[in-house]
């Protein structure tokens, strides 16, 4: 026979317990839906910059070296244009005004926190302001987490006394690492040990900007023979921008065009080492090498094979 004793528990304790569950799972949901928040409107500021900073060559923000004035009527019409794609794909953030002409042709009633971008671009300083939605407009009630406190409430119903079996077969998981890039202090590290490495501003900019790219343009290829795609010398423009915020550095953008090989070799060495002990998982953050023909091989790509934004963490970005 079982020596296993059950227990039932008073119902004013059940319901103090079930009452704890409830609140607790709502607040997983709304941390949850929180860092969804960030997340959305950090990929959103990503995407709208981009966008601008590829039509600027084509828009008529003026230019004080040649002492051009900005084309409001242009501006305007193109922020409407923007906004309306802007809404049509449901993005958490609107455009309010690019080289301070404004547009007063949206509703920001829902947008009501403010942010401010400034980037060069073709000799060009742009300067935009966006609104975005507060946390508070995606922050709602979770049914499922009521329903999941609901299922698991009646587990609470019952105790015993015999809990060695559940600490018997109990499988760890061995963590997965991942690639963590911290701008603020030039690091990259794998998010199991405490193995860091540093890289210099340079290779650690076009790294940054060719994880970002490689997960935005998945199937684009990158020839090392042809010059760098404009979309990724944005991304390290703005991550090398980033360091002077910073304070890491205030000499000028370097050529992201210039020694890619060497680029390159820098940042194969730096995950050789960081990634020691888990040589399969750093494939897909490893630039392949080339075959056979050298590092210009027309067949070759330097592109990183299939990365998702859940492979990475950018600190300080």
């Amino acid at each position: 026979m079982s020596n296993k004793k059950v227990l039932f528990k008073s119902p004013p304790l059940v319901a103090l317990h079930a009452l704890t569950l409830i609140l607790a799972l709502q607040c997983v949901a709304l941390t949850a839906q929180y860092f969804s928040y960030q997340s959305s409107i950090h990929r959103a500021l990503d995407n709208v910059q981009r966008r601008i900073s590829l039509d600027s060559a084509f828009l008529d923000v003026g230019n004080k070296t040649l002492n051009t004035p900005v084309n409001q009527l242009a501006i305007y019409r193109y922020m409407q244009r923007l906004n309306s794609t802007l809404k049509q794909k449901d993005f958490p953030i609107l455009v309010k005004s690019i080289q301070g002409v404004e547009t007063n042709s949206e509703d920001f009633t829902q947008y009501t926190s403010e942010i401010s971008s400034r980037f060069i671009n073709a000799e060009q300083d742009i300067i935009v302001k966006l609104r975005s939605r507060t946390p508070l407009s995606v922050l709602t009630f979770s049914w499922t987490a009521l329903f999941a406190s609901l299922v698991i409430a009646p587990l609470f119903v019952i105790s015993t006394k015999t809990r060695k079996a559940r600490r018997e077969f109990e499988e760890v998981t061995p963590p997965t690492p991942r690639l963590i890039i911290n701008l603020k202090d030039k690091t990259i590290s794998n998010g199991i040990d405490d193995k860091v490495v540093t890289l210099q501003n340079k290779p650690l900019c076009f790294y940054t900007a060719l994880v970002r790219y490689c997960i935005d343009f998945p199937d684009n290829p990158l020839p090392p023979h042809k010059d760098v795609p404009s979309e990724l010398l944005i991304l390290a423009n703005k991550s090398f921008g980033r360091l002077i915020e910073l304070g890491h550095t205030k000499r000028k953008r370097p050529d992201f065009n210039a020694n890619l090989d060497k680029t390159l070799s820098e940042i194969r060495a730096a995950l050789d080492e960081l990634f020691l002990s888990y040589n399969e998982e750093k494939e897909k953050y490893y630039p392949p090498r080339a075959q056979g023909e050298g590092s210009r091989s027309k067949q070759h790509s330097y592109a990183l094979p299939p990365i998702k934004e859940e492979d990475i963490e950018i600190i300080g970005n």
